[in-house]
């Protein structure tokens, strides 16, 4: 059975959602986690939690939503007991602002900071999202990973700088693994400990292939899992036995 560590079903796309979740455990997806991104949607988020047995929320604000961060509204959703994490939170500096690159960053990381400091507070695992900050990013991480109880980076980016985190770290690999342009990936996933490894759509997006450009969705991770077991010379059965085994350790679910 196969664990979904991101999938963003509060999305509005999922207005088909009885029938995503249903497809989803029909093949195989046994957990699915919905991850923290807009502090509007956390409510959808729990309620569709606490509206399936094993679907689960975590509390947290995405980079880019940061405008909206509230620690206060965090705190009162991470009491929720299908609440199992905090974020997605991090930095991403793809797209930043022409006219005050720095404070852009400076409000980015006083919000992942927050978290960080929520989720060792409330002993939750951090739900970590990075893109095009690797340097920064590693340089928070590694100042307060002795105290989390755990993290993943989301859709790992084959950063090797990244590998240099401590074993309370997991990486979290998804549709990217099937891309023609994800080489960078296939190349690093060897090097990453098999204990460390679970698997994540981040659907709607990233569809990982045969059906790149669809809207993606949890039944979708058996791909990933497929594309994982070729690179590393296991069977089907051993990644996803090896997956569900890290996510369950790192969760606590």
């Amino acid at each position: 059975m196969i664990i979904d560590t991101h999938c963003h079903l509060d999305d509005a796309r999922y207005d088909d959602i009885d029938s995503v979740i249903k497809n989803a455990f029909d093949n195989g997806i046994n957990k699915i986690i919905i991850p923290g991104a807009d502090i509007n949607d956390l409510p959808k988020a729990a309620q569709i939690a606490n509206s399936n047995e094993n679907i689960y929320f975590a509390a947290g604000v995405h980079p880019y939503e940061i405008e909206g961060y509230d620690e206060a509204v965090l705190r009162q959703f991470a009491k929720d007991p299908k609440c199992i994490a905090i974020g997605e939170c991090g930095l991403d500096y793809f797209r930043l602002p022409d006219d005050d690159i720095d404070g852009y960053k400076a409000k980015q990381k006083d919000a992942f900071i927050s978290q960080i400091n929520l989720a060792i507070e409330l002993k939750l695992p951090l739900i970590v999202h990075i893109r095009d900050a690797n340097e920064d990013s590693l340089k928070i991480l590694k100042e307060y990973e002795d105290r989390l109880v755990g993290g993943v980076l989301h859709c790992f980016n084959a950063s090797p700088i990244l590998l240099e985190l401590g074993s309370k770290f997991y990486y979290g690999i998804g549709g990217v693994l099937t891309f023609k342009n994800g080489k960078k990936l296939v190349e690093i996933l060897p090097k990453i400990p098999l204990d460390r490894l679970v698997l994540e759509t981040d659907a709607p997006y990233l569809t990982p292939e045969p059906h790149r450009g669809k809207r993606n969705e949890p039944a979708f991770t058996t791909y990933v899992a497929d594309k994982m077991a070729d690179i590393l010379g296991m069977s089907r059965d051993e990644v996803e036995s090896l997956t569900t085994q890290n996510a369950n350790r790192l969760f606590g679910i």
